[in-house]
């Protein structure tokens, strides 16, 4: 995978404006993970619910042989533009915990609400493993 980079234009800090993907491989495509855990149980703040989500995630594409490095792109619905804000030094820190320095393409959107009254995130994924 080669991030797409033009060079007259800033770098965008947490994410990439594309990818590259070339060659034979294996997609793989996520439905939206929420904040909830096991037990369907969601922290009261948005920090900790993208923290779970992200570990969800990791957990999901472990499942298929692959890791947060084969995430090509991430969609973000979250309810809240001003929780989000507030919240970005501890998301900042889930997303080193369980991303480290992948900063793939990323779409954010705040919407009204989500299935789940108590969800403050929901995040969708697409993966590609190329071939060894």
């Amino acid at each position: 995978m080669r991030i797409l980079q033009p060079a007259e234009w800033s770098k965008p800090r947490g994410f990439s404006h594309g990818v590259e993907v070339d060659g034979p491989g294996k997609w793989i495509v996520l439905a939206g993970q929420t904040g909830g855990d096991e037990k369907g149980d969601y922290a009261p703040n948005m920090a900790a619910q993208v923290g779970t989500a992200l570990k969800r995630i990791v957990k999901l594409l472990g499942e298929a042989g692959a890791g947060p490095e084969h995430i090509v792109r991430l969609t973000w619905y979250l309810t809240s533009r001003s929780e989000y804000e507030a919240a970005g030094a501890g998301i900042g820190a889930a997303w080193k915990e369980t991303l480290g320095r992948n900063f793939p393409p990323s779409t954010l959107l705040y919407i009204e609400g989500l299935v789940d009254y108590r969800a403050k995130v929901e995040i969708e994924v697409t993966a590609f493993v190329p071939k060894a």
